[in-house]
């Protein structure tokens, strides 16, 4: 009888408890319940999509969760198939040998078989490994999109069960009695489950509509801002156009403004100089409190009206003692400069002077309104400083040019020597031609770009009326005497050859001719004509034309402006000169006279001077 040969059996390998297994998986199935019950007793959601984002991390939670627990264990199939393959064997080594022959072949297919399932439980292992990555790539993707939800500004706290493991008890009591107690609780979790999603799914579809309730009111709040934003526009716009036409409307009430003020002023000042001459017949009636009255209100209504304010110019400056007619005095020496350095320049045999420049009354009216209607840097014009003085000095330049050219002419003449024979002298004679333009006061205005109100400004100046107030600024005249002559007189200073008067008078060639530039004075102001100065052009004959009329006046006397001063070099007891008075100050007595020095220039003598003759005295 041979002898089976007995193999020791394996003890160390595990059975594997299916009761006990399935507890486990019960326990955390109870945990996970537990904990869930927990999230939504105590809900940490602020907002419907923190809820969304929880869901989505417990779903994948859970289907990985379902995915290892349901798919089978091949090690556990695989040691409970051999278990049952070795006590098999063993049962087989008991029977009789044809049994065990036929039992051995039985065993060896229920090995194939065993090893056929067990590479088919290999298989399942694989597909289960794959399924379970794949429920991490759930889970990861869960994640990232909490993650991009707390960087949107919602902090979400994930479950409990994703931060820690689930511990798993072993299981206690009866078997039996725990499987049923797991089958209760898997059945009420699966319930949970179920209500759950589908709460889930309720809030997902609240939400979705929710939003799209959000996204309507939007858009709707989008229009209705558009639409206001227009509306606003059109307000604007119209506003613009309301302030536009309000503009144009205070400009042209300003401009309207502006000229009754000119006109307001230029009536003031008429008054002004009908208090000045009621001034004199006060003073007569001994009103001297009227007196002071009007002449406070004189001066209020000057300096209000700026531009009148000219007629102050002769003012000292406090600070420099600066004056008009001391900046005409320098703007004269310089025009009378200018004219010298062109004589002494170039070389001649004669001069011819022409032409006049522009009078002190009107350079200074232009002057005035000029400085004080400037738009840009208004100036009151009452007080002379270097800043008006170079604006007046502009203003003359302006006003004033001086040209000049060099006329040559070849000249021959015959004669017969010593020798008896004829000889021909030949040269060149060089004509020095001097020019003296001015512009009027309406071609200034054109220069400048003086507005309308400005030209009324000027003319209101220049009107005659005004020729006594002009009078006392220029030549210090008060009540008697007149500024005719010596405004015309003033325009031609700087002329030399004195061409102009003596041709005027008749002369073909130069004559001595101070007299016939007084009587030229005299001409162009109509006096001649008028039997107020005579025409003449030797001084003795217009002594004895004043002397006639008894309008003469010895060397002692103080003339007024526009007397007419007569000279005695010598002194031989007969007149030599003749110029015009124009002004008397600090024992002076300041001409401007015609061949002085061959020139028209301003002089200046002391009163009572042994070389004044004395003075004719016309009846203007």
């Amino acid at each position: 009888m041979r002898t089976i040969k007995k193999r020791t059996a394996v003890r160390d390998i595990k059975i594997l408890d299916k009761s006990a297994n399935l507890s486990s998986r019960m326990k955390d199935t109870m945990v996970r319940t537990k904990e869930r019950a927990e999230e939504t007793r105590e809900p940490r959601s602020g907002s419907p999509t923190e809820y969304a984002a929880r869901n989505i991390q417990d779903k994948a939670q859970g289907a990985v969760s379902d995915a290892v627990h349901r798919l089978p264990n091949p090690r556990a199939e695989a040691r409970e198939n051999i278990s049952r393959a070795k006590g098999h064997f063993q049962e087989v080594r008991s029977q009789h040998p044809k049994e065990r022959q036929r039992t051995a072949e039985q065993a060896q297919k229920a090995a194939h078989k065993a090893k056929t399932e067990a590479e088919n439980l290999k298989k399942t292992a694989s597909r289960a490994k794959e399924t379970a990555q794949e429920a991490k790539s759930t889970v990861k993707d869960a994640k990232q999109t909490l993650k991009q939800v707390r960087a949107d500004g919602r902090v979400v706290s994930p479950p409990s069960y994703m931060n820690k493991g689930v511990k798993a008890y072993p299981p206690t009591g009866n078997t039996a009695e725990s499987a049923g107690k797991s089958a209760k609780t898997i059945k009420s979790t699966a319930k949970g489950f179920k209500d759950t999603a589908k709460g889930s799914i309720k809030m997902a579809k609240k939400s979705v509509k929710t939003s799209e309730q959000a996204i309507r009111q939007a858009v709707k709040t989008a229009r209705q801002a558009a639409k206001t934003a227009h509306r606003t526009a059109q307000a604007y716009a119209k506003a613009a156009r309301t302030a536009e036409r309000t503009a144009r409307a205070a400009t042209k009430a300003a401009a309207q403004a502006a000229k009754a003020a000119a006109r307001g002023i230029a009536a003031m000042v008429k008054a002004t100089i009908a208090a000045a001459k009621g001034l004199i017949a006060a003073v007569a009636a001994g009103g001297w409190v009227a007196v002071l009255v009007i002449v406070i209100i004189c001066m209020i209504g000057l300096i209000v009206g700026s531009i009148f304010g000219i007629f102050f110019a002769n003012e000292p400056n406090p600070g420099t003692g600066q004056t008009a007619s001391s900046v005409m005095a320098e703007i004269d020496a310089e025009y009378t400069g200018c004219i010298n350095n062109i004589i002494a320049s170039n070389t001649h045999d004669s001069l011819e002077m022409s032409g006049a420049r522009a009078s002190w009354k009107e350079l200074l009216a232009v002057y005035a309104v000029k400085t004080a209607t400037d738009p840009d840097n208004p100036l009151e014009v009452a007080v002379m400083d270097d800043e008006k003085a170079a604006i007046l000095r502009s203003v003359f330049w302006d006003m004033n040019a001086i040209s000049y050219w060099i006329e040559s002419i070849e000249h021959s003449s015959s004669y017969i020597d010593e020798d008896g024979n004829e000889q021909t002298d030949t040269w060149t004679e060089y004509i020095l031609h001097i020019t003296v333009s001015r512009k009027t006061p309406v071609e200034m205005a054109a220069q400048y770009g003086f507005t309308g109100d400005q030209k009324e400004c000027l003319e209101e100046l220049l009107k005659p009326e005004n020729i006594s107030l002009w009078n006392t600024l220029l030549y210090g005249i008060s009540g008697t005497g007149d500024g005719s002559m010596i405004e015309i007189a003033a325009t031609q200073i700087g002329n030399v050859g004195g061409e102009p008067y003596w041709s005027w008078y008749g002369f073909g060639s130069r004559e001595e001719w101070c007299a016939c530039f007084v009587s030229w004075v005299a001409e162009q102001c109509g006096y001649i004509d008028a039997g107020i100065i005579p025409r003449f052009a030797w001084c003795p004959s217009g002594v004895q034309w004043f002397k006639d009329r008894e309008q003469w006046q010895d060397g002692g006397y103080t003339p007024r402006p526009g007397d007419i001063i007569f000279f005695d070099w010598e002194p031989d007891g007969e007149c030599d000169h003749v110029g015009i008075v124009e002004s008397v100050a600090d024992g002076k007595v300041n001409t401007i006279e015609g061949n002085a020095g061959d020139t028209c220039r301003k002089c200046s003598y002391d009163l009572g001077s042994v070389k004044i003759y004395g003075y004719g005295v016309p009846s203007y």
